[in-house]
């Protein structure tokens, strides 16, 4: 029965009337393995030649595209205490729809008319800076009035100084000619007493003579007498013209140094409107941060101080907000190894949390559950985690995100580089080589061109 002896059963007893017999045939096990693991090597092979996309995987989360997009936290720019709360955690608001109301904590503005005798203050300075303007143009008037009349005092003096001069140079003469008198009334007297002592002149002519002498002598005397009283007015008319001038110059300096005053004043005073004006609109502008309002359309993600009577310290957050209109990007993070192969432009696939995704890295066009984007910023300097960060946004040529993705959900990038055989990227694992990179060739035109080796594969719409 197992074919032990030569007597064999076989034609004798119905061997498929017995389960036993069937179980102990002859199968061809060896033979059929080996045809199946040769047909498996046959396919790995042909498996091996198919074009495989290279590429960069690396993890990143969903932000913003524009800075002003992101979440942010509004903060308290003045010292403050919470009075009351006008929203809700989870609220949308509009811009510039208030959020909280803040009483003041400082002393220096506890004054409920703070505002309105401030600018009470300012108008009386006003005015104050009016009078001082008035003032100032009084004393030009003073000063132009004063110089007018002491031009027209000088210009007397001058005139009273001139006539003394010319009066003395007539007394000169005068005394010139009295001197001519004399000496003549000199010479004929003596010519008239010798010859009255020779008898050939009377005693009149000789008495006429000496009297004409007598005459002379006065003349000349009252001549020069006139002539130093001349001198003396002439000395007076010097005298005067100082003095005027001197009364003059002092009057002016006074009041110019009352202008200056006054033009002093002024500008202090002009200056210390300016200082209350400042001042001024200083408090109006810290009235108005009393109400803390919304920046943007967004929702109020969380109250980080809540309750009533709080107190707030300047540059200090009060609430989470999240704008309403934002752009979505992913931001990853790729190794310096592998930056050279980034540009932007560069197509990327994603994976969303959240999201079922079946995913062949090599095989972009038979993923599923995948979205596009394009890298539109790179990082010039290296991250806290030494690597270089990448900003992607949604490729506008490709299917929009899931609308119901928020910012901060995690995602899987694979940014696509070359194309080339299944072989050739296991070889490159396996030795750890990098990805190709890119390299240039200069055309026939002398000029350098940029190429890739292998094409960057584009992917399907």
């Amino acid at each position: 029965m197992l074919n032990i002896s030569k007597n064999s059963v076989a034609g004798k007893v119905p061997l498929q009337d017995y389960r036993a017999f069937g179980m102990l045939r002859e199968f061809r096990a060896g033979k059929i393995l080996a045809r199946l693991l040769l047909l498996f090597l046959l396919l790995l092979l042909l498996f091996s030649f198919l074009p495989w996309t290279q590429n960069i995987r690396s993890r990143g989360y969903v932000t913003t595209l524009r800075p002003e997009q992101r979440p942010q936290t509004i903060h308290a720019v003045i010292d403050g205490r919470i009075e009351k709360w006008y929203v809700r955690e989870g609220d949308l608001v509009q811009q510039g729809d208030t959020l909280l109301y803040m009483a003041e904590v400082k002393d220096d503005y506890f004054d409920p008319q703070l505002l309105s005798r401030t600018s009470q203050q300012i108008s009386a300075k006003k005015q104050s800076v009016n009078f001082y303007r008035e003032k100032v143009q009084a004393l030009d008037g003073q000063i132009q009035a004063l110089e007018k009349s002491m031009e027209l005092k000088l210009q007397q003096a001058r005139n009273y100084l001139r006539q003394a001069q010319l009066k003395l140079e007539s007394d000169s003469i005068q005394l010139e000619a009295a001197g001519t008198n004399l000496d003549i009334a000199v010479r004929q007297f003596s010519g008239t007493e010798q010859l009255y002592q020779q008898g050939l002149k009377s005693l009149t002519d000789f008495e006429e003579k000496k009297a004409k002498l007598q005459e002379a002598q006065a003349k000349r005397i009252q001549a020069e007498n006139k002539l130093l009283a001349t001198k003396n007015e002439l000395i007076n008319a010097e005298v005067e013209l100082l003095v005027v001038e001197n009364q003059y110059l002092d009057k002016l300096a006074k009041a110019r140094s009352e202008r200056a005053a006054a033009v002093s004043a002024l500008y202090e005073g002009t200056g210390s409107i300016v200082k209350m004006e400042n001042q001024y609109a200083n408090y109006e502008i810290r009235t108005r941060q009393y109400y803390i309002t919304a920046p943007q359309t967004g929702y109020v993600t969380q109250a980080i101080r809540r309750g009533l009577g709080e107190t707030i310290k300047a540059g200090e957050a009060i609430v989470s907000f999240m704008p309403a209109n934002y752009q979505l990007a992913v931001e990853m993070y790729v190794n310096p190894m592998d930056l050279p192969l980034i540009h932007p432009g560069q197509q990327v696939r994603f994976m969303f949390d959240g999201w079922p995704a079946i995913v062949f890295s090599g095989w972009p066009n038979v993923s599923y559950g995948t979205f596009g984007g394009r890298v539109v910023a790179m990082d010039n300097f290296v991250s806290n985690n030494g690597k270089y960060r990448l900003l992607v946004a949604p490729d506008p040529d490709g299917p929009a995100w899931p609308a119901q993705l928020r910012v901060g959900s995690g995602a899987v990038g694979l940014a696509l580089l070359s194309e080339v055989p299944i072989w050739y990227e296991l070889w490159r694992q396996l030795n750890g080589f990098p990805p190709n990179y890119y390299q240039q060739q200069t055309s026939n035109a002398g000029k350098v061109e940029e190429k890739k080796k292998p094409p960057v594969k584009s992917v399907v719409k």
